[in-house]
């Protein structure tokens, strides 16, 4: 009986160089394939447990001896070298930032010339983004005033320090205001001179220039094409920095360990324990009954949507993960491409549960019991008030601060309690983002089911795997 062969695979040499001259691949390919045979999920989770034990080593090792002359001690090598590649990791996502929200919500608007009933879709999506916001800031309010957060934690108000920036409304409100077009700002300082840009004003520019695409019609059809090809472009860049995030976990999460140590982590444990038992709440059971009553698979959901999940827990930012959330809500919950492309890009800078339901609420309640300042009815109405409608502030990057002041100042609570809590913010940051990135993609399958344009058999497909390429 003869075979047949394939001579695209028979000769062609091993893309990673060069084979033996036995004909087989060399130690560095065989290296590189075993590391691409192994799911993007495994990677990430065999980062954060090798970012640990280095972290671990890292923190044995302690401090390098300080140069002459220098009285401070100085971090040894494992150490500096876990914060830079974290670092790294970190500053590649927040390049790509200013151009994927310009980008994303001006295409995402120009879509909904192909969506029928765009602005019911569109109404519909914003009531379920604040009804499930709602929920999650009640079960936040819950939990800490259960656990009675922030009284007998073991530290001293001296660890009180308050932020060098702080949010409060009117802040919010003038920085809708975009000083221009980019929305980037220069500052100079001794290493040069810094740009920053303004997430809050890129997101209001590109509303207004998304609606003026959506108004002018077909005279704008070469300015939205344009956008569109830029957006794959930016997004394919996005992926690759993304491939890099196991890595990037080694070092995120050791330094974490090395820079905030178990005793400070362990005296705010509570709140640490505390905040992930809001966010599994949530997860488990807010978004379950939110899918049942919908006639949603609860499995089905969590197996489509996990590629989004875990990376929004180690990026730590929903607009880094926004396409990888993207492909899994239209390939893997089989919410139309069309519908997707405007209310997964939109909940990425808008729809945050984690960063602006659950920390804020807990957040708080702790920093409120720390300076022993009562909390009556009305405060917790202004806690729910700001978690609904504040969810913008945060504006889909790393981190809540801006959130956490926002709400602290309309309470009136002290803002040195920022202080006491940015020392465990990675960690709990982590799980913030997980849960934010998750509610994006529930938000839109939901509307879908209740709209008839939902692909029930792709949603309820076991091959749900999908992740951005």
């Amino acid at each position: 009986m003869s075979t047949s062969t394939d001579p695209r695979t028979e000769s062609a040499p091993a893309p990673g160089g060069p084979q033996n001259p036995s004909g087989r691949p060399g130690p560095v390919r065989r290296a590189f394939d075993a590391v691409a045979g192994i799911p993007f999920g495994y990677q990430v989770i065999a980062g954060l447990i090798l970012g640990v034990i280095l972290g671990f080593i890292a923190a044995q090792m302690g401090p390098a001896a300080p140069a002459t002359g220098d009285a401070d001690p100085v971090p040894n090598w494992l150490t500096v070298t876990l914060d830079t590649i974290g670092t790294t990791f970190i500053t590649l996502l927040k390049a790509l930032v200013p151009p994927l929200i310009f980008l994303a919500v001006v295409a995402s608007i120009a879509n909904l010339r192909e969506v029928t009933g765009a602005a019911r879709l569109a109404w519909k999506t914003l009531l379920w983004f604040g009804i499930t916001a709602l929920i999650s800031v009640g079960v936040g309010m819950a939990v800490g005033t259960v656990m009675n957060l922030g009284s007998n934690t073991g530290l001293s108000a001296d660890a009180a320090q308050a932020p060098d920036k702080s949010g409060t409304w009117l802040d919010f409100l003038t920085g809708l205001v975009p000083s221009n077009f980019i929305g980037l700002t220069a500052s100079a300082s001794d290493d040069g001179v810094k740009l920053t840009f303004n997430a809050l004003q890129i997101l209001v520019i590109s509303i207004a220039v998304g609606i003026a695409t959506l108004s002018i019609g077909e005279k704008a059809e070469p300015f939205l094409a344009f956008v569109r090809a830029a957006l794959e472009v930016v997004q394919k860049v996005l992926w690759w920095v993304i491939r890099l995030a196991p890595i990037g976990t080694i070092g995120l999460i050791g330094y974490a360990v090395v820079d905030y140590g178990w005793s400070t982590i362990g005296a705010l444990g509570s709140f640490v324990l505390a905040l992930y038992i809001g966010l599994a709440i949530v997860a488990v059971v807010v978004y379950p009954l939110v899918l049942k009553a919908n006639g949603l698979g609860v499995m089905d959901f969590y197996r489509g949507v996990w590629p989004a999940t875990q990376l929004g827990f180690v990026s730590r930012s929903s607009l880094g993960t926004m396409p990888v959330t993207k492909a899994v809500t239209e390939k893997n919950l089989g919410v139309p491409a069309h519908y997707a492309s405007f209310a997964v890009p939109f909940g990425s800078v808008s729809k945050m549960d984690g960063c602006a339901a659950v920390y804020p609420a807990l957040a708080a309640i702790f920093v409120a019991n720390f300076f022993q300042v009562p909390l009556g009815v009305t405060d917790y109405l202004l806690i729910a008030f700001v978690s609904v409608l504040g969810s913008a502030a945060t504006a889909g990057m790393t981190g809540a601060v801006v959130m956490l002041t926002l709400t602290l100042s309309t309470l009136g609570l002290p803002l040195a309690g920022v202080g006491l809590l940015m020392a465990v913010d990675p960690i709990v940051d982590m799980g913030r983002t997980a849960l934010n990135v998750t509610g994006q993609a529930l938000v839109p399958a939901v509307v879908s089911k209740r709209e008839g344009i939902l692909d029930e058999a792709a949603y309820r497909s076991r091959e749900n795997t999908a992740v951005a390429g």
